[in-house]
């Protein structure tokens, strides 16, 4: 009877040892499936587009995908990027900053000046990457460029920095130029108008500078080169601005149509018909915009990490349009050109 309730005995501990090892299996099971599920978590980036659409995106945010895809990130696979396109439309800026603060994207970056204001409302833990024509210590989204000490960084065009150098290019290229009208948006303040930089620099040129001021969402452009016409301007400036962003061809062409050289502030405007730019490099500026993604996901705070300026810029010229409107460009112009299209 003892030999019998001791074998018992042996065999229940058998069984509890085999129940345990099976449940410590299954455990060990769960916890490596929720590691490999929490380290195989796909980082997700909000991007919020003052140009291009859902169908065609543009350049800018094509330059940005080539800056991940250096990086080694693939979309889809390693990286989640939730793309929002303002289409000139500047009253849907905080609901399109909103729907990505909802989805708790990892860093949410932007070129455009509203989008990033409206993010720095929104949150002030999601990382936000911008690269603007302004400067963003002047425009109060930063303490300074060396420490941000928020949570914003990334890079600063200094477009409007090069105006005057800009006007300096018009006067070299057009003969006895005087009157230049300048592509503005109405509905900004005057403090922050794009046409404010270039009136100081015109009249030290000597150059008058009328500002040609259009509202969205649907600009009147024809009336505004009707204006430029009427006025006897001799060239036109097109501004980096929100409401003018997505029609750079149709700028290009009424610039054409009119005969009026079209100075541009990307050279992006300039493959399209504008006669010529001097602006930081677009495909620079976006992929560093990438990189600052890429130390952002690795750890690093956007408080520390300084906010960049380009060192160098580009003067594209477009040949091609300067003799549909009988403007002959001096060699001393373009022999200085880092880019010329014939």
């Amino acid at each position: 009877m003892t030999k019998r309730i001791r074998q018992l005995a042996a065999s229940n501990t058998n069984r509890l040892k085999h129940i345990v090892c099976v449940v410590c299996a299954m455990l060990f099971v769960l916890c490596s499936f929720a590691a490999a599920q929490q380290t195989e978590r796909i980082p997700k980036i909000g991007y919020v587009s003052g140009s291009g659409d859902s169908k065609t995106p543009g350049r800018l945010v094509g330059e940005f995908q080539q800056g991940l895809r250096d990086l080694g990130y693939i979309e889809g696979k390693n990286i989640l990027v939730e793309y929002r396109y303002i289409e000139g439309k500047r009253d849907r800026v905080p609901s399109l900053v909103a729907e990505l603060v909802q989805l708790k994207v990892d860093v949410l970056v932007s070129p455009n000046l509203p989008s990033i204001r409206a993010a720095k409302q929104a949150t002030k833990t999601i990382p936000i990457v911008m690269v603007i024509n302004w400067d963003p210590v002047a425009e109060g989204l930063i303490d300074s460029l060396e420490r941000p000490d928020g949570n914003i960084t990334g890079l600063s065009r200094l477009t409007r920095d090069l105006s005057g150098k800009r006007l300096e290019l018009l006067k070299e290229v057009v003969p006895g130029i005087s009157r230049v009208g300048v592509l503005d948006d109405a509905d900004v303040p005057l403090q922050t108008k794009a046409s404010k930089d270039y009136q100081a620099a015109g009249r030290a040129l000597k150059i008058q500078l009328q500002s040609l001021e259009i509202r969205g969402p649907n600009p009147d452009l024809e009336g505004a080169f009707q204006a430029a016409v009427k006025s006897r301007i001799r060239a036109l400036i097109a501004t980096q601005i929100t409401v003018l962003v997505p029609y750079p061809e149709k700028i290009a062409d009424l610039a054409i149509k009119n005969r009026l050289p079209l100075m541009c502030e990307t050279g992006s405007c300039v493959e399209v018909g504008g006669i010529m730019s001097y602006a930081a490099s677009d495909a620079d500026l976006f992929r560093r915009a990438a990189i600052y993604v890429d130390k952002i996901l690795k750890g690093a705070k956007p408080a520390e990490l300084p906010v960049e300026q380009p060192t160098k810029f580009e003067l594209v010229i477009n040949l091609k349009t300067a003799k549909q409107i009988g403007l002959t460009i001096p060699p001393s112009v373009s022999a200085r050109a880092d880019k010329v299209i014939k």
